[in-house]
């Protein structure tokens, strides 16, 4: 069924979403060729905070990546292992859309694929109780590591895709185009969803308070009138009219750490993680 190298990746990241420019912090790869296998990992610098509901995912903090390279440095052997290979990851698209951001900031084009995702294909082809990576490894009877660490998920990863592929070829699957994921499945690369609060406030037009963390780690809290969300350089930017100042301020997306509407002081602030509905990215004239 593969004739062809595989790359199994897994990438842990700052948030949930490149479009709120959230990067990488641990890349794990896997390659396989023949009978050859290549691994490589690294913590990665982000540059930026790590969401406290990333690190209480995967358990990595800021501290943790202070001294590891930028992605930059790490590219050149990330770009060797995945030449030519088949991407492969469970939930695939998510570690696809990081790798591609960042080969945006690079100016590299993006990945094309072709790719396997062991995710689809658990829903696919099979039926455990749980879809997740950490339920499929244990109702296969696979050895336990640990959950939600770069490295670690490509080498369970690994493991469950060629369980899966000795039982389809079992049953008959034995086209490689039955394991691809169809290129439709992917993220679109300039759609930004946006958590409930930003975009309605965007479309009506409505006040919302922010809290936001400078570029000094300063934390201020700002009432504001959302115009547009707009990539400047490497980052997407909130523009907003700002109260406070009477003017109208651009905020870094992953600098705003929560926001609520100052019109329901008892709501929860909602953390800015990916939602519904969706806006366009205002992009730059160049």
């Amino acid at each position: 069924m593969l004739d062809r190298p595989l790359a199994v990746v897994d990438v842990e990241t700052t948030g949930l979403s490149p479009r709120y420019g959230d990067r990488v912090v641990e890349i794990g790869l896997l390659r396989v060729e023949g009978a050859s296998q290549v691994t490589f990992e690294s913590f990665v610098n982000p540059r930026r905070l790590i969401s406290p509901r990333a690190t209480a995912v995967h358990g990595i903090t800021e501290e943790m990546v202070a001294t590891a390279p930028p992605f930059a440095e790490v590219a050149k052997r990330v770009w060797q292992l995945l030449d030519g290979a088949v991407l492969v990851g469970h939930n695939v698209g998510f570690d696809w859309s990081f790798l591609n951001a960042e080969r945006r900031y690079l100016g590299l084009p993006p990945l094309e694929g072709p790719l396997i995702d062991t995710l689809v294909l658990a829903r696919r082809y099979f039926a455990f109780s749980r879809n997740g990576l950490g339920t499929i490894a244990l109702e296969l009877g696979l050895p336990e590591r640990v959950r939600h660490r770069a490295l670690a998920d490509v080498l369970t990863t690994w493991e469950v895709l060629k369980r899966f592929l000795a039982d389809l070829r079992a049953k008959g699957v034995t086209a490689l185009e039955a394991l691809l994921l169809p290129s439709a499945s992917l993220p679109e690369e300039d759609a930004i969803p946006l958590p409930p609060e930003l975009a309605e406030a965007i479309t009506g037009r409505r006040r919302v308070r922010l809290q936001y963390v400078s570029a000094h780690r300063v934390e201020t809290v700002r009432e504001v009138e959302p115009l547009e969300v707009m990539p400047l350089g490497d980052y997407l930017y909130l523009r907003a009219f700002c109260h406070l100042r009477q003017d109208e301020r651009t905020f870094r997306l992953d600098r705003i750490v929560a926001m609520e509407r100052p019109d329901s002081p008892e709501a929860e602030a909602a953390d800015l993680l990916p939602g519904t509905p969706s806006v366009r990215v205002s992009r730059p004239v160049s």
